[in-house]
């Protein structure tokens, strides 16, 4: 049976940045996110948390770039207090790449606009709510290793996708 990778806060679990979690009861969403999990598939991550962050912590957004840069140490995480917390963010995406290493996971949903998990958007780095076209350090990585990314928002593209590995 074929695993997919969740992000821990669709999932329900109050890990994010805020102490909250992304989980929308009652909605496709959450019933597929369920039958995920009474199958068996889910792999749940949290990327900063995993790495050591606490929560609650400062907001964070990529500064100068977005995940790639991260990696590639051309671009940082940074808090709206101006600490920088690309370590935390890359040892977090080598945490969710080898859990999808261990389990021959292959997609991945993960939770648009992070800084880690963001797929196809980011925040800017200017802490204004303003997004721009990128992908977070822990999305990046993934499909540098050939794992599909896909947001909540995509949940139709990853069932399709899953259902193809079955």
């Amino acid at each position: 049976m074929e695993k997919i990778l969740v992000s821990a806060c669709l999932l329900g679990r109050p890990v994010r940045y805020d102490g909250r979690h992304l989980a929308v009861k009652a909605s496709t969403l959450d019933q597929t996110l369920t039958r995920w999990q009474e199958e068996g598939r889910v792999i749940s991550v949290c990327p900063e948390v995993d790495a050591g962050m606490s929560v609650p912590r400062p907001p964070a957004e990529i500064s100068g770039g977005n995940g790639l840069g991260v990696i590639a140490g051309s671009a940082k995480v940074v808090s709206d207090e101006g600490d920088d917390l690309s370590a935390y963010f890359v040892e977090g995406a080598s945490i969710a790449l080898a859990l999808c290493q261990k389990h021959n996971v292959k997609i991945a949903m993960l939770t648009e606009f992070s800084p880690s998990c963001g797929s196809s958007a980011i925040y800017d780095g200017q802490f204004a709510d303003h997004k721009i076209p990128g992908a977070g350090v822990t999305a990046t990585l993934l499909q540098q290793h050939g794992i599909k990314v896909f947001s909540q928002h995509e949940l139709v593209e990853a069932s399709r996708a899953l259902q193809c590995l079955s």
